[in-house]
């Protein structure tokens, strides 16, 4: 006799799929699918299901403190395709990470800065692409806004930007200019826009991803900067494929390198070392003997002064160390951490009930004895 086959959903076995983080909302997650559901009649109201589902996490994930981000490569369990919603069941080994912005598996970043209103500053700019390149992603430089200036100034700062290791794509978001390179440079990667604030980011996403609306802002004019208009990241879909990274426009980027690391970071630097090696392993190419580092590139300057800043900071974490720690860190919902401080032990903890016990008898023995010592 014949017997008609279990819909997946009425098996003993839990659905299992795939999928990728697109964006992380309180404690829901919405995770696109690697591939659509398992094949069922065509009848079947689930014949038409969606890729994308509103998951939790599973409580298991939570007491270990598996945080979930977006770009993460996750496994879905227990989808319910009525609501479109599923259960994070595990998260799969990362191959990169960054905090600021909080994104697992990017390979790519997308620096924007604008060449004019507000105008370009070599010293942020260079601040924001050593902090790209202690990352150790590719690397993209987009300069924005090229129409607002002349072509012997666009190739001015082509030419001097080559000089610090960067082919920049110039590009103008208004008059739609220079956006079939950066299509080329998107392709097939997960990139993080990155930049500072009131360079066109969000306008770009818009056209690079029709599909998106995002929130732009102008520019102040007191302090010639940008407003922030993004608040928190998110995963879209590139037309041609790929994925972008939308960001929180920064205008002062933390540099949390090492000095040891620091010259590595600056191409013109990292292609001296690649040439000739330095007197001393240690060198920081300050005012070293045989220093192949130090010498008349344009950014040594800057160099010498992020250096001072790792330098300090470096300090500063050793002092922190050596000192007793006043907190510890404590694993919240959604696997959230958060600094609590270590209370004294002598002063706030309760004694147990045992204890208490005891020196409750103890005093009443010492009552006793007292008694029958004025009798």
């Amino acid at each position: 006799m014949n017997q008609e086959l279990p819909l997946p959903s009425e098996t003993c076995e839990p659905e299992r799929l795939t999928g990728i983080v697109l964006s992380v909302q309180a404690n829901y997650y919405w995770v696109r699918l690697d591939q659509a559901t398992p094949l069922v009649a065509q009848d079947s109201p689930r014949s038409q299901d969606p890729l994308l589902l509103l998951c939790t996490r599973r409580t298991r994930l939570k007491k270990i403190g598996q945080q979930v981000m977006v770009g993460d490569r996750v496994l879905v369990e227990n989808p319910d395709w009525q609501d479109k919603r599923g259960a994070i069941a595990q998260v799969f080994p990362r191959r990169s990470q960054l905090d600021r912005p909080p994104i697992a598996n990017a390979d790519h970043i997308l620096l924007v800065f604008a060449i004019a209103e507000p105008a370009l500053d070599p010293f942020q700019l260079s601040r924001f692409l050593v902090k790209a390149e202690s990352t150790g992603l590719q690397v993209t430089l987009a300069l924005n806004k090229c129409d607002l200036v002349s072509q012997a100034d666009q190739q001015q700062w082509s030419d001097r930007l080559q000089t610090w290791g960067y082919q920049p794509i110039l590009i103008s978001v208004q008059q739609k200019q220079g956006l079939s390179s950066l299509y080329v440079s998107l392709g097939g990667k997960t990139t993080v826009v990155s930049g500072p604030s009131g360079v066109g980011k969000s306008s770009l996403i818009n056209i690079l991803i029709p599909d998106v609306e995002l929130r732009t802002g102008s520019v102040s004019g007191k302090l010639g900067r940008g407003r922030h208009t993004t608040r928190h990241v998110e995963l879209f879909e590139l037309p041609g494929g790929g994925l972008l990274a939308d960001s929180p426009g920064f205008n002062q980027p933390d540099l949390t390198c090492s000095p040891s690391e620091l010259a590595r970071y600056f191409p013109e630097a990292r292609h001296r070392l690649e040439q000739d090696v330095c007197q001393f392993s240690n060198c920081l190419h300050l005012e070293e003997p045989g220093c192949v580092v130090r010498g008349d590139w344009e950014r040594y300057d800057y160099y010498r002064v992020f250096l001072e800043e790792a330098i300090a900071r470096q300090e500063a974490l050793n002092r922190q160390s050596d000192a007793e720690p006043t907190t510890k860190q404590k694993v919240r919902s959604a696997g959230r951490i958060e600094a609590e401080p270590i209370l004294q032990t002598k002063k706030y903890r309760r004694p147990s009930r045992r204890t208490e016990k005891q020196a409750l008898q103890e005093l009443y023995h010492d009552i006793d004895h007292l008694d029958e010592e004025h009798e």
